[in-house]
């Protein structure tokens, strides 16, 4: 009898371990764990060759009103990542629709989708056709001391924009303006106080992320305290790192905190963070003051690389690439066909002989590829708009702050 029960509990336990049949225990019943889900701009990126990468670095400018044949060839055979609009680009409202809807036609077999950007601030940076209402520059928004106003004004940019199909604002400027002698800043700014700036230019981002509009905060590290204009020299801004802090970095600061998509870099000479690049192309100040320290993860993007401040002193192409390896994703050329070739034609050399490597390269794509993605960038083509309802809000809530059409 006691055989009989050794091997009848040796049978059990044989069974038990899944080393004979008849009894199953609760280890077998763990379901194998689930496949990962592929992540989207990966599997995008891997299907993309290197041209098309090195082609959503680029954002352009157009020189006329309609689309020329070396944009075209730009877009169709370079994969370029956006277009800027300037004031001579824009004519009627039905001009400026005819021009998108017609670069949205030419991107319509590329891999991602185009910004469509301009420089909308208000005031006297104004780029819209003349069927839009004015809006007030940010001096006298910053008068008002108003965040739920300066909030509006943001959502009433983005909706301008939207309703022409555009995308993406270079906008709202958080430089501080503390030097009354500025020739390029001045009423572009909120006011002197970097408190007042980071409170209503974080409300304008927001307003105009609701929007569905991308906002681009400029001109990190801040152009504020600055003598010369960036269009004509090269800056410098002998301050501090310390003073910095304490006063042109605090907008960008708490930006970054309250979700900032995308950042724009000035042309400017830091040499406390860098004496020889600018800040537009120095590793210091974009992955050690933006990226590491303020910690901003998104799209990171020059100024126009043809402006005097780089093009009297650097090679473009070689600015260009410099800005990529130094933390950038997106490198603006907004005069001259010829200029953005160069500039993508030092990007491809780069990336052929090694100098920007493929693992640089898909994490710059991936930043802009996913910005594309958050706000649901499309080259589907836009009807033409009547902006009366819009023009409507607007009137309303100048009237309602005292403010007209950028004066008090």
């Amino acid at each position: 009898m006691r055989q009989w029960r050794h091997f009848y509990r040796l049978g059990l336990l044989l069974g038990c371990l899944g080393l004979a049949g008849g009894c199953t225990g609760p280890q077998n019943d763990v379901p194998p764990p689930p496949a990962a889900t592929p992540d989207p701009i990966q599997t995008q990126i891997q299907r993309m060759n290197t041209d098309e990468k090195i082609g959503q670095l680029l954002l352009i400018g157009l020189e006329g009103r309609t689309l020329d044949a070396p944009v075209r060839e730009l877009i169709a055979n370079w994969h370029i990542g956006g277009i800027i609009l300037f004031k001579r680009n824009v004519g009627s409202l039905e001009q400026t629709i005819g021009l998108l809807n017609a670069l949205k036609a030419a991107n319509g077999s590329n891999a991602a989708p185009l910004f469509l950007s301009v420089d909308q601030e208000g005031g006297a940076v104004s780029r819209l056709p003349a069927a839009f209402a004015a809006l007030p520059d940010n001096r006298h928004i910053g008068q008002a001391n108003n965040p739920q106003l300066a909030k509006r004004i943001g959502e009433l940019l983005g909706e301008e924009l939207r309703l022409l199909g555009m995308n993406m604002n270079y906008a709202p400027v958080l430089d501080v303006d503390s030097n009354p002698d500025n020739p390029v800043i001045g009423p572009r700014s909120y006011g002197a106080s970097a408190a007042l700036v980071a409170d209503l230019g974080t409300q304008a981002m927001k307003g105009m992320q609701g929007a569905g509009v991308v906002p681009v905060v400029k001109h990190f590290p801040g152009h504020g305290d600055t003598w010369v204009d960036s269009h004509l020299e090269l800056p410098v801004v002998s301050k501090p790192l310390e003073e910095l802090r304490k006063l042109e970095l605090l907008p960008f600061r708490r930006a970054v905190q309250e979700g900032a998509d995308a950042v724009m870099v000035a042309h400017l000479l830091i040499p406390a963070l860098d004496n020889a690049a600018p800040a537009s192309f120095s590793e210091p100040v974009i992955d050690g003051l933006l990226r590491q320290e303020l910690g901003f993860q998104g799209v990171v993007m020059t100024d126009d690389l043809t402006m005097g401040a780089i093009t009297k002193h650097f090679d473009i192409g070689e600015a260009a690439v410099r800005t990529i390896l130094a933390g950038g994703d997106l490198v603006m050329v907004a005069h001259g066909a010829d200029r953005a070739l160069h500039v993508l034609d030092a990007l491809k050399q780069a990336a052929a002989d090694g100098t920007l490597t493929e693992e640089r390269l898909n994490t710059s794509v991936s930043r802009i590829l996913a910005l594309k993605k958050k706000y649901g960038l499309s080259d589907k083509a836009v009807s033409t708009p009547d902006p009366g309802t819009l023009n409507a809000a607007i009137r309303k809530l100048l009237e309602a702050n005292n403010l007209r059409s950028g004066t008090p």
